[in-house]
């Protein structure tokens, strides 16, 4: 009894030792010579391992081997594995403590290992890093999430994570792009983190997206997009970082802003990109990227400028469009200008704040 049972232990009782059981339980008992016991070195392994678990007894008087009661013997083999499954997740609950200390060691020194940029590989150990790095987090967390709407499954485990950060009391900003205000996972997210003291705002363009923990650590894509990471700690860089994403933060609106003024806000932005992208020639699926929708309903806000411009193909909006770029200013004096082709709107071609 005092054995201890592995993995290939249980197989061979679940798939050999059980059949040659329940033979010996139908039976009564069986003599120790029978070929049940012994035809084959399957038989003899089933044999053993019953014998010494103690669901099989020898009867040496007798010469035969009688059944045991498995409720007499389970206690005795199940217990100990479960103390030992506690006593490893112990022991492995204190390896992890041991190595967090370690790792917050390293992530908190400003050249660690004389390395200001990290390169991580791969997403499992992207998230690690970043599970572990907002565990350190003590004042500040900065976020930029570009692309619009993001994955259902992303938020669920975000809003969790992000919940535990601001418990702690730390201070949370997030940006979004505009498109993101149309997904309801999106607001439902933002609804919950907002109400724990967290600011989202939305920019009709953004960088890509950005972690920056403390304004002493800061995670960027690297070259292979999800597959790879940065994490830089050189000061000069960080700061430059938290600058774009400071300039960008007063350019945003707040996500949970209904008013109406900022829906047309909102929609002016849009509009003015839409415009950005078609003069600078970027295709479609490429545009919408930029603007964080599908194609899709890219291809409608174009639909939209066309119906606005009164026209019917992309060339005749770009030449419309360029007819009121090229408009001549107004008369100071008041009077309007010459060209009856002129049509007063915003210029369409109005580049974003910097």
């Amino acid at each position: 009894m005092a054995n201890s049972y592995d993995p290939e232990d249980r197989r061979v009782l679940e798939t050999v030792a059980a059949p040659l059981y329940k033979h010996v339980v139908e039976s009564g008992w069986v003599d120790d010579a029978d070929a049940v016991l012994t035809s084959d070195q399957d038989a003899k392994t089933a044999r053993d391992l019953l014998v010494d678990m103690g669901l099989l007894v020898h009867d040496e008087h007798h010469r035969r081997f009688v059944p045991v009661d498995p409720a007499t013997v389970q206690a005795q083999i199940v217990v100990p594995l479960g103390m030992r499954g506690t006593e490893l997740l112990s022991e492995s609950a204190r390896w992890a403590d041991t190595f967090s200390g370690l790792a917050r060691t390293y992530r908190q020194s400003s050249q660690p290992q004389g390395q200001p940029i990290v390169e991580l590989r791969g997403p499992d150990r992207i998230n690690t890093f970043i599970r572990a790095a907002l565990t350190d987090c003590r004042r500040e967390l900065l976020t930029a999430q570009p692309h619009g709407r993001r994955p259902e499954k992303v938020l669920r485990e975000a809003v969790a994570r992000d919940l535990q950060v601001l418990d702690r009391g730390i201070l949370m900003r997030t940006l979004y792009q505009h498109a993101a205000r149309h997904s309801p996972v999106t607001r439902e997210y933002v609804a919950q983190v907002g109400a724990s003291g967290a600011e989202v705002r939305t920019l009709d363009e953004f960088f890509r997206r950005l972690i920056v923990i403390d304004r002493r650590l800061a995670i960027i894509p690297g070259a292979q997009g999800d597959e790879n990471a940065l994490a830089i700690y050189d000061k000069s860089l960080v700061s430059y970082l938290v600058d774009i994403f400071e300039r960008s933060w007063e350019r945003a609106l707040p996500f949970t802003d209904n008013e109406s003024q900022t829906h047309r806000d909102i929609a002016a932005d849009t509009r003015r990109m839409t415009i950005r992208m078609l003069v600078e020639g970027h295709s479609d699926p490429a545009s919408a990227k930029r603007l964080g929708v599908s194609t899709r309903t890219f291809a409608a806000y174009i639909a939209a400028l066309k119906e606005e411009y009164g026209v019917q193909t992309r060339f005749q909006l770009g030449y419309a469009m360029g007819r009121v770029q090229l408009s001549p200013e107004p008369d100071p004096s008041g009077d309007p200008p010459d060209d009856d082709a002129h049509v007063d709107q915003q210029d369409p071609e109005a580049p974003p704040g910097n």
